[in-house]
């Protein structure tokens, strides 16, 4: 089934100048970047957007992370997208994500890991509107 997702390029790696790399290799792994933008969120934006997390300890500082640079945020599409971007990106800890992963390949910590993607149907929708309303 042909679905579509939200991808974020976090700031560690666009401060990195990762942007093309990742990009290239959603491509490589058969996801097509319907829409692409360069952002800087606010905090209250981040605090918004990760706000299925709020009750979790990590939330805070997710929320300054991802408000701390700019930003890519992405469309992608692809047959079973959102599972597919999940396998690409690889597990949230750089350092349990399989070899030839994104978050394996640049990722340097679990909060500084490089890339984001949405883990449902219902978060895929909601992320994308929350970014290209």
């Amino acid at each position: 089934m042909i679905e579509q997702t939200l991808s974020i390029i976090k700031p560690d790696a666009v401060e990195r100048n990762l942007e093309t790399d990742i990009k290239e290799y959603f491509i490589k792994n058969k996801l097509k970047i319907l829409k692409a933008k360069k952002v800087k969120i606010s905090k209250e934006e981040a605090s918004e957007f990760y706000r299925v997390h709020q009750t979790k300890p990590f939330y805070e500082d997710l929320c300054s992370y991802l408000s701390s640079g700019p930003i890519v945020v992405m469309v992608l599409e692809g047959e079973n997208a959102i599972l597919k971007n999940r396998e690409v990106m690889g597990a949230t800890d750089p350092m349990k994500a399989e070899e030839g992963t994104l978050r394996k390949m640049y990722g340097i910590s679990i909060d500084k890991n490089s890339v984001h993607g949405s883990d449902s149907k219902e978060n895929a929708t909601t992320e994308i509107n929350f970014f290209f309303k």
